[in-house]
């Protein structure tokens, strides 16, 4: 299995606007690259919530059971994208083994992480490649995968009288009118104050409307994705619609992440737009609350493509990669590859593993049950790898990111001028101009 060689020499849902990163040159010794795993290392971290209850200290232990002269510290980093992105102007400030920011862009791979192989040694071995990839080698691998979609609690729901998943973004407004009618929840809610779940958590589903594997690539040469027809204009669009008719949490402002979760178990929260990396979490609030994990449901995107079938698009979380300035590659290398392969990480978070000979998380059942079909984004054409990326960061348009659909929000709910036509041909000005330019 790949990255269980010696992966030096020998031969990943997306990102958000890129940024001004200076190049490190390589100044850790790589004397260890061939050794034997020792040595200390340090691994950072998105999950917060693995290091309060435990799972990193355990994980480390089983470890070390392997390979007992590796010292591996964990940091755990609430601010992730923000505060190693700042890490990363120094070539050792970033740890040995860490998740690729999303801002990192694929042209500027090479200046900070490891190859790991090329693309297609890895192909019959891993999924989620794209996002990690440039000009043909690979440098991540996704830690785990999901399926993005909506997460909804089935009692809240059943309680509104609902009693199919809706395939339309008409009967998925109606069915939050019931939830309003019916029950004492909020029929959806943004989490607006926190940011994040506003940014890829929607944009991810771009292709489930269409089926169209290629949706991503092409919004990159299209000077008007906000446009009746496409993709990112039915999923916006549904953002600003439930808003403006009432359909979201009363004040936006003052949306908690973690008081959510809770807040869902218990039904308050009867709908979020969220990966299924998030199924696990919330079912644990659901214990924690007393309640049966059951009420944590999990549905595909509310759309049905033309050739009449309901699509949920899949990819790979933060994908793990090795610092190039790390002194202690082989450490590096063991632990990584003992979180991909022997960790049980996947199983334990109900994610997709990125190992294409494991099987799809019980969580994802539903999907099977009601048809769906999972489809993974293409891959960016040669040349373009950073393309869709460059273009959000010129046009101040970050598709990825929070801003801007927080100000349909703020539109929407009457905080801001405008209506949906018009803020989304603002939309279209900027992002064509950047097409125009970039991808003409």
């Amino acid at each position: 299995m790949a990255p269980r060689k010696a992966v030096f020499g020998l031969v990943a849902l997306a990102a958000v606007s890129t940024f001004a990163l200076t190049s490190c040159s390589g100044t850790g010794s790589s004397d260890s690259d061939s050794g034997e795993p020792s040595g200390d290392i340090t691994f950072l971290t998105n999950r917060t919530d693995l290091e309060t209850d435990g799972t990193w200290e355990t994980y480390v232990a089983e470890f070390n059971k392997e390979f007992p002269d590796v010292n591996v510290k964990v940091e755990a980093i609430t601010s992730y994208a923000d505060d190693v992105k700042t890490r990363m102007s120094s070539p050792n400030g970033y740890g040995d083994v860490l998740m690729i920011p999303p801002s990192v862009s694929a042209d500027q791979f090479p200046d900070f992480f490891e190859s790991l192989g090329t693309v297609d040694e890895l192909a019959e071995t891993y999924r989620f490649q794209a996002p990690a990839s440039y000009d043909g080698e690979q440098y991540g691998i996704a830690l785990g995968g999901n399926a993005n979609g909506v997460l909804y609690n089935t009692a809240v729901w059943e309680d509104a009288g609902i009693t199919e998943l809706p395939k339309s973004a008409d009967e998925f407004l109606a069915d939050l009118e019931l939830i309003a009618d019916n029950t004492d929840a909020t029929p959806l809610y943004t989490n607006y104050k926190d940011g994040w779940p506003l940014g890829g958590q929607w944009f991810s589903n771009v292709g489930a409307v269409s089926g169209n594997a290629e949706a991503q690539n092409e919004m990159a040469h299209d000077e008007s994705p906000w446009t009746e027809g496409n993709d990112v204009y039915a999923i916006d669009g549904l953002l600003y619609d439930i808003v403006h008719e009432g359909l979201s949490e009363e004040d936006p402002l003052t949306t908690n992440w973690e008081q959510s979760k809770g807040d869902f178990a218990t039904g308050k929260i009867a709908t979020m737009v969220l990966g299924s990396w998030a199924i696990s979490q919330f079912q644990a609030a659901a214990e924690d609350a007393g309640v049966d994990p059951s009420a944590v449901g999990f549905m595909a995107w509310p759309a049905t493509a033309d050739d009449g079938t309901q699509y949920a698009t899949i990819g790979g979380d933060y994908n793990i990669a090795i610092n190039k300035n790390s002194s202690n590659k082989a450490a590096a290398e063991a632990w990584m590859n003992w979180l991909l392969e022997d960790s049980g990480f996947t199983e334990s978070q109900g994610m997709i593993s990125a190992l294409r000979s494991a099987s799809l998380p019980a969580n994802l059942g539903s999907l099977s049950e009601n048809s769906v079909e999972l489809i993974e984004a293409a891959p960016a054409p040669e040349g373009e790898e950073g393309l869709l990326n460059n273009i959000a960061d010129q046009s101040q348009v970050d598709v990825w990111g929070n801003i801007y659909r927080q100000k349909i929000v703020d539109i929407a709910r009457g905080q801001a001028d405008g209506d949906k036509d018009s803020f989304f041909a603002q939309l279209n000005e900027q992002w064509g101009a950047a097409v125009s330019e970039l991808a003409g």
